[in-house]
This record gives structure tokens, sequence and C-alpha cells, in this order.
């Protein structure tokens, strides 16, 4: 199995539970913030739909200017975000599955003021800010709904809301 072949597996897995918390966001709780300086609710859903396309695509390149970056603008619709989550995963996929071991194993680097900041292999950046930094912010996510009495899905096993044994 290739580097790409793996990752890909896991981008699926990941996918799932992903999918799972995204489906409960609802439409009347977008701009709601836990804080003034937190990421709405329908700013992180779509912060974390959109991760994985571009990643892939960042990634996909030999460097990225971090002057560059810049968070989707804010959705209209919860559909909106699942919408984009999908074409996200569907992209990431196919940029991926694209790739040979020697791609994967070919040097990245984050670029700010023209320095860089961090360079690594190519499959370091599909796995830290593609897989890493997506369930981090899904984690996040999870805090908003529990705030929002919004039942959180499994995530890696039961979870207070779906637990079985209790």
């Amino acid at each position: 199995m290739s580097l790409a072949d793996t990752l890909i597996s896991e981008l699926e897995q990941e996918a799932k539970t992903t999918r799972a918390l995204l489906a409960r966001v609802p439409d009347d709780k977008l701009s709601w913030k836990p804080h003034a300086r937190s990421m709405s609710l329908g700013q992180l859903a779509n912060h974390i739909a959109t991760i994985p396309g571009f990643v892939a695509q960042v990634g996909a390149r030999d460097t990225m200017d971090y002057e560059s970056f810049s968070l989707a603008p804010p959705p209209e619709t919860a559909a909106a975000i699942m919408a984009a989550f999908e074409e996200s995963v569907a992209q990431a996929k196919a940029i991926l599955g694209e790739m040979d071991d020697a791609a994967m194993m070919k040097n990245w680097s984050l670029i700010k003021t023209g320095q860089p900041v961090m360079t690594m292999p190519r499959i370091g950046v599909y796995r830290y800010p593609l897989l890493n930094h997506l369930c981090h912010h899904r984690g996040q996510l999870s805090v908003y709904m529990r705030l929002l009495d919004i039942a959180v899905p499994p995530i890696y096993g039961p979870s207070a809301d779906e637990n079985p044994y209790g």
C-alpha cells in the first residue's frame, strides 16, 4: 500500500466522524460564539469542512506563503457547509491519489516574510495540518455543540449523549 493510499484510508475514516458532527450543525446557531475572540459556530464548521481540500492543494505545491492564508467566508446554511465538506474530501482524495511515495517524501515549506518557518516532508503536511488539524477543530466543534445542548455523536467511541453503557 502506498503512503497516499494509507492517508486516503485514514481521511475516509475521519470523514465519517466529521460528517456526523457537521450534520448536527443547526442553521439558527451559525453566528453563535462561545467567546468574543472565538470563531462563530458557522465559521468553525466551515473551516473544518474546507480543511481537507485546502491542505491537499497547498501540500501539492512545494511551499505556501503564510501571508496568503485566510479563512473561507462565513457560510449561509448548514447544508452549504456539508456540501463544502463533501467537495473538499473528494478534492483531497483526488490530489492525494495522484502522488507516489517519492512525491510524499519531498520537502515542503511554510514561508513567512520570505523565510521558511517550517519544512517537513509532504507526508508530514498531510498528517499534521490535514488529519491532526482537522481532528483538533472537530474537538472544538464538539465543545461548541455541548455548550449549545446539541447531542454530540460518537467520535472515538460512545459520547455522553449516545453511550450504550450508561
